[in-house]
């Protein structure tokens, strides 16, 4: 691990990104150009002292899922998470496979939602990023290991994403869920990614194997659904999916219709669903 490389490298890229790049606001002036550490640890769910220490050139071998995050928070371009991962000395993620890494441009148009929950997904439900109101809605995805940010276990197996949408929706849901997993299934019929997470949620869950033997199939599109949160209720949000140009990854925005109730649940969302968001520790 090439530690003073590293540390350059993340100085570098933080200070060429402005605090309105990533969704930031700029606040008191600022004494120096691009983010601070603690914004670039915010973004990327470590902690203060941990990302300080990498810049400090002393601090440990970041996990790969670290640098994943990092090369996110930072808006790195492949080639550039490419050499973040060379710099610690790990081989980096295969680009054959399906993409994970989230193009800057993509990022810039997410960061702009300011009033509107929207997330990265991958094409088998995977969430790559969030916005604020997004994890205001429908809690952190990423603060969860790997294995739980695919939407549809989530759906499936966790209890309490289950208490996201009302019981009398869930039904509905869980038939879009299913019909949608296997168009990906069809249309990546060599890829062990949807056979595997299909396998194991026909083996945990029953009602996963109920609904996946009715053969129902279709690719996510524009819909409206009802979520419940703790503090502002019901809110009926109408459902955008946005495809990038390699059709694996989906930029999903969620809003409410002005004039109405669930409008206005929303700006409330805003004010106190925000307050909770706090950094996880590496």
């Amino acid at each position: 691990m090439n530690r003073a490389e590293l540390a350059d490298f993340l100085r570098r890229a933080r200070a060429r990104l402005d605090p309105s790049d990533v969704g930031l606001s700029a606040g008191a002036r600022r004494r120096t150009p691009g983010l601070r550490r603690e914004e670039v640890a915010q973004l990327a769910g470590m902690s203060v002292d941990y990302y300080a220490r990498l810049e400090q050139s002393r601090g440990p071998r970041p996990s790969r899922q670290m640098l994943t995050a990092l090369a996110r928070a930072l808006r790195l371009t492949e080639d550039e998470r490419d050499h973040l991962f060379h710099l610690t000395g790990e081989q980096p993620p295969c680009r054959e496979a399906t993409g994970t890494h989230v193009r800057p441009g993509l990022l810039l148009v997410l960061d702009r939602l300011h009033d509107t929950p929207a997330m990265v997904v991958t094409d088998c439900g995977e969430v790559l990023a969030q916005n604020a109101l997004s994890r205001a809605l429908s809690g952190d995805v990423l603060a969860r290991p790997p294995q739980g940010r695919k939407m549809i276990r989530r759906f499936f197996l966790d209890p309490a994403a289950q208490e996201l949408f009302p019981p009398e929706d869930r039904p509905e849901r869980a038939r879009e869920q299913v019909a949608g997993l296997r168009a990906v299934a069809s249309a990546r019929p060599t890829d062990s990614e949807p056979s595997a997470l299909v396998a194991e949620l026909r083996a945990a869950s029953e009602e996963f194997a109920r609904l996946w033997d009715e053969h129902e199939v279709a690719v996510r599109r524009a819909s409206t659904k009802r979520f419940r949160h703790s503090a502002v209720g019901i809110l009926e949000l109408d459902c955008e999916v946005l495809v990038n140009s390699d059709h694996n990854q989906r930029l999903v925005i969620h809003t409410a219709r002005p004039g109405t109730e669930s409008y206005q649940r929303l700006q409330l969302l805003r004010v106190v669903g925000l307050q909770d968001l706090t950094p996880t520790a590496p």
